[in-house]
């Protein structure tokens, strides 16, 4: 057995790479091998979201608190919200992240493919996200 100990783990400042406003992500787990899992807890300011992304086995996320906003590649945006759960299947391009007035945060669990979890691509624009 092993307990991670909130605040045991730094957080970090999403990378302007990926997201777009004011990130921060907390890692809650990456199970040991040979398991592919792993998970984190994202919080994102309002107006602040993801890029453009895809998962090789899919993502999960878990909506904890605030208001938020999901969307697939060709589908209307969603909004999302406390005790929501979203699915992502496996390469389906996406991105998810606050409202415009309002704060959000998730847990998202995905696993590893081959030592990778996501590939990263363009910014939401702000048109899109609007």
């Amino acid at each position: 057995m092993e307990i991670k100990r909130t605040g045991s783990q730094p957080s970090s400042q999403g990378p302007a790479d990926w997201f777009t406003g004011a990130v921060r992500i907390d890692p809650l787990f990456q199970a040991p091998d040979p398991a592919f899992v792993q998970g984190a807890s994202v919080t994102f300011e309002p107006g602040a979201r993801t890029a453009w992304h895809t998962h090789p086995l899919g993502q999960t996320l878990l909506v904890t608190s605030g208001c938020g906003r999901a969307q697939r590649e060709g589908g209307p945006i969603e909004e999302i919200r406390p005790g929501d759960v979203v699915w992502f299947a496996p390469g389906e391009k996406h991105w998810h992240g606050a409202s415009p007035s309002t704060a959000m945060t998730h847990i998202a669990i995905q696993e590893k493919l081959d030592g990778k979890v996501v590939e990263w691509m363009e910014h939401v624009t702000d048109e899109q996200y609007r």
